[in-house]
């Protein structure tokens, strides 16, 4: 009989497929609701950039209820409000009332990641969690491989508004499972502890330690620069390649899907490295060097990818730089475990509320530049520069010391 926190994790895996299979389908739809809804580049730019904003301003608060009042109630509540407004997606008459729902989608999609953390922490060990996490990583990279090949026939056949009606079905199905199955109980080893019989043991927030302490910093402006390239391929990616390097509808199919599954094998195989090079050679090496390394050579990907003209080039090169950058994936999540302890929610929260500050600005700024040069390939070149920013801030991450004691 498969573990019950072996099947806590398959239901977080499930849930970053579907996180993700929601995120990723208005980007693989972009061109088509920008021409059924008139709508120019800089204004699809703020159109992507709504929902990172309140999914960004979220994090924190959403992290935080799951670490106070637990998991089970809240991932829930917000799966089921996210699929709502994914399906209203579908029902956008212009410019306003699609700002105004995918900014509502992201206060519901900001708790999945933190959650997921806070989940993980209470069940899994500190040499378990890398793995966890890149599991968790790689199924949302699955979700948005899987993506083009949902959506795009979709689209073909009844349009892109069914789409987001589907997919919207999805979460909510989801949602009803993980109630009934999930139980708020903190796993350690050899027993369950249930959370309402040790009321002593809800974390109460430190945030004068947290603020204060340059570790939570560093960690923060590492995940920005780093999330400002991770969100071009949630946001612009396969309008750059329908609309800058020239694929079309059928070609985009592998053109999107290739890459995220490189990023899912950079996901498992960063969690699995993480783990055993920590194990052997101590946390400094397991998590940071690795993490490091890997955002310096996806620059050097990125700044290929806009350097060397051609479809084939861009693709392989982007397909490697997005499989490359998230091999750090699950050491800068680990971190927040090792660093946050049971804060870990918050902390995730935090780092990921920076990562998303940079992801708007990249949103913003991409459409902006391609809007006043025409030149979708300048974009990137800012990219590589902010990875390469990324790679020198997780440097000076310590994980020996956290954030909090306990």
């Amino acid at each position: 009989m498969m573990k019950r926190k072996n099947v806590i994790l398959t239901m977080l895996v499930i849930l970053g497929m579907v996180t993700f299979l929601d995120r990723i389908n208005i980007s693989v739809a972009g061109s088509s609701i920008m021409h059924d809804l008139n709508l120019s580049p800089a204004q699809w730019g703020w159109v992507q950039s709504a929902f990172i904003l309140s999914y960004g301003l979220m994090q924190i608060p959403m992290g935080a209820l799951g670490d106070r009042f637990g998991h089970r109630s809240i991932l829930a509540a917000i799966v089921i409000w996210w699929s709502a407004f994914t399906a209203f997606t579908g029902m956008a008459g212009g410019l306003m009332s699609l700002l105004v729902i995918r900014f509502m989608f992201g206060i519901g999609e900001a708790g999945s990641s933190p959650c997921s953390t806070g989940v993980i922490s209470r069940w899994f060990e500190k040499d378990e969690v890398g793995k966890a996490q890149g599991y968790v990583w790689a199924a949302s990279r699955m979700g948005g491989a899987l993506t083009p090949f949902v959506v795009i026939p979709v689209m073909m056949t009844v349009g892109w508004r069914a789409a987001f009606y589907l997919l919207g079905a999805l979460g909510i199905i989801w949602a009803i499972v993980w109630w009934l199955y999930y139980k708020d109980t903190i796993g350690t080893i050899g027993t369950i502890v249930t959370i309402d019989t040790i009321d002593t043991e809800k974390p109460r927030l430190p945030w004068s330690s947290i603020l204060c302490n340059r570790q939570f910093w560093l960690i923060c402006g590492m995940y920005f620069f780093y999330a400002f390239g991770s969100w071009f391929f949630f946001s612009w990616f396969p309008t750059f390649m329908e609309l800058g390097r020239g694929f079309d509808k059928t070609e985009l199919t592998y053109a999107v899907a290739v890459p995220f599954i490189m990023s899912m094998i950079g996901n498992i195989a960063g969690g699995h490295l993480t783990d055993r090079l920590t194990q052997r050679y101590g946390i400094k090496i397991g998590r940071k060097a690795l993490g490091s390394t890997s955002l310096a050579v996806s620059a050097i990907c990125m700044f290929l990818a806009a350097f060397i003209p051609g479809k084939m080039a861009v693709f392989v090169f982007l397909s490697l730089c997005f499989g490359i950058f998230d091999l750090m994936l699950p050491s800068a999540w680990a971190l927040c475990i090792d660093l946050g302890k049971r804060h870990a929610g918050t902390v995730s929260g935090a780092m990921n509320t920076a990562g998303n500050i940079g992801g708007f600005c990249c949103g913003i700024l991409f459409g902006e530049l391609v809007q006043q040069s025409g030149n979708y390939n300048l974009p990137l070149y800012m990219i590589a520069v902010m990875l390469i920013i990324s790679a020198v801030l997780f440097a000076f991450i310590n994980p020996e010391k956290p954030i909090v004691e306990r």
